[in-house]
């Protein structure tokens, strides 16, 4: 049963740079993956593309046929990916059992409104994937009460649209603090808690409009379903922390094939298959496992991007100095045990008399 993510968001909001970012991860983890790219406007791609919309149809080719306009002509492409749903199921059928990450175009009305995505996404069930929708919402919205109640909105009309588990993600978090300070902690927005708090803000930026934002914070509370995770798609604990929340999503659970090799620094017991260890270094151990990491409470979130930056920069720095130290001593080690091998005479025997 094949696993994967739909990953949307609105334009600059990182889906391609989180497809990489994703994608380097699953290599150094020996875990299988595949990226498909359905922008069909996607002409600077970063990510290796196992599938590629624009082999099917690009948005300047139907630009110019018709003579539509960029909106236009990428509700056209879609509702085309959805006429020729065959052409992407035979290529999804060659990929084999490999987790998959579907790269949607940015514009925002295709996982909030139209039909098209929505009715690939039912053919892709039905067909065995087993899909969390990933939207990713830039961070530094949350620097503003308006700007976060409509990214709330968004994020809660994608999540009644598209019917899938569903995953917010508050994107390029380690950024936030360039966009000044936060009127409330961290967890405040990631935890959607009582809104009404807004309520100043909100009526100090748009007086005229109070009434109607306590009505709009009071339909996103009624709903009780949005919430955020953070992500700094260059910090590897976020990144494993994300991960592990949408494998328990979906429920899925990382087996090694019992050939697969062992990821370089994981710690497992040796002359054991991986068969019968199937997650000894696997992401996930169980679904419903506890969510366990040094990202996965906010308030770690928050000291490590906002509070202390500047130290846990310094911090890092040093280890990574460090590390690149050991490897280099490791290295000219090897290299004089290659130039200078023991000769025999300078073995000793250590079979017992």
């Amino acid at each position: 049963m094949p696993f994967g993510e739909l990953v949307c968001g609105s334009p600059g909001s990182g889906k391609s740079t989180y497809c990489y970012g994703k994608y380097q991860l699953f290599n150094a983890l020996n875990r299988p993956i595949a990226v498909v790219n359905l922008d069909p406007a996607n002409e600077n791609i970063p990510y290796p593309c196992a599938i590629d919309i624009a082999s099917l149809v690009t948005l300047d080719d139907v630009m110019k046929e018709y003579g539509l306009g960029p909106n236009g002509g990428m509700l056209y492409c879609m509702e085309y990916l959805e006429a020729n749903y065959d052409w992407l199921e035979d290529r999804l059928r060659e990929l084999g059992d490999v987790y998959v990450l579907f790269d949607l175009p940015g514009q925002v009305e295709l996982s909030t409104n139209h039909e098209s995505v929505k009715k690939i996404v039912q053919k892709l069930t039905k067909s065995g994937f087993r899909l969390a929708a990933v939207h990713l919402c830039d961070a530094h919205y949350v620097t503003d009460a308006s700007k976060f109640i409509s990214v709330l909105m968004l994020s809660l009309r994608a999540m009644l649209h598209l019917e899938l588990p569903h995953i917010n993600v508050l994107s390029k978090v380690d950024l936030i603090n360039q966009y000044g300070d936060l009127d409330f902690n961290l967890d405040f927005y990631t935890e959607v808690q009582d809104l009404s708090y807004l309520e100043n803000a909100l009526s100090s930026a748009a007086p005229r409009y109070a009434a109607l934002n306590m009505a709009i914070c009071s339909l996103i509370e009624d709903y009780g379903l949005v919430g955020f995770e953070t992500l700094a798609v260059e910090d590897k604990e976020s990144m494993l922390h994300l991960t592990r929340v949408i494998d328990k999503a979906t429920g899925c659970v990382f087996v090694p094939s019992a050939n697969a090799k062992v990821p370089e620094g994981a710690d497992a017991p040796k002359g054991v298959p991986s068969s019968q260890r199937p997650n000894e270094y696997g992401l996930l151990s169980s679904a419903m496992a506890p969510l366990q990491g040094p990202r996965s409470d906010p308030r770690d979130v928050q000291e490590r991007w906002l509070d202390a930056k500047d130290e846990w920069d310094a911090w890092e720095k040093a280890q990574w100095r460090r590390e690149g130290q050991l490897v280099q001593e490791a290295a000219k080690k090897a290299q004089i045990r290659e130039r200078h091998p023991p000769s025999s005479s300078q073995t000793t025997n250590t079979q017992p008399s």
